[in-house]
């Protein structure tokens, strides 16, 4: 009889723990689908932004800075005496020179937007922390990479743009 108890509580002891599990699973579904529930609304209450607003902000973006770049080069240049000028290194050495990109808008229409032109390369500023020992160099390595700074955003600028017009379909004489 003794063992028959024992038989009969252990069985209600498993079957409370079974339904505690269910419910617990119950629970974690019905949280569950809530969250669910939840991130449908969100995602349904967003709007998208159009690409064309995207490439509209971007453009108008990449002008700012382009022109932050140039007014900051030609106060820097005014700091320079002629022989400065020199001895500064030309754009054309800059640390991102080996990026085959296009200049200007004229070479951006060129580009043809195939999955190579999809790829994305970087190449980072590998001249470390230090621009130069005395104020001098240090005045004169800015002025070199603020330059090359100034021909990059001027790339970004330009390709922004002709992606606007593609994006767009606008004839490429418009852009």
């Amino acid at each position: 009889m003794e063992q028959e108890n024992e038989e009969a509580t252990r069985k209600r002891s498993d079957d409370q723990q079974i339904r505690s599990k269910r419910k617990a699973m119950a629970h974690r579904r019905t949280s569950g689908s809530k969250l669910l529930m939840t991130v449908l609304y969100m995602v349904a209450s967003c709007s998208a932004v159009p690409i064309s607003d995207l490439l509209d902000r971007a453009s108008q973006g990449s002008d700012k800075l382009h022109s932050l770049s140039t007014t900051l080069t030609q106060v820097l240049d005014s700091h320079f005496p002629p022989i400065g000028r020199v001895i500064t290194p030309r754009p054309s050495t800059c640390h991102t020179s080996s990026l085959h990109t296009p200049n200007d808008k004229a070479q951006a229409l060129q580009v043809s937007m195939g999955p190579a032109a999809q790829a994305i390369s970087a190449l980072p500023y590998r001249g470390g922390n230090d621009i130069g020992q005395d104020k001098i160099s240090k005045l004169i390595n800015f002025h070199f990479l603020m330059s090359c700074f100034r021909r990059d955003s001027h790339k970004i600028d330009s390709f922004l743009k002709v992606l606007r017009c593609r994006a767009a379909k606008m004839q490429p004489e418009m852009c």
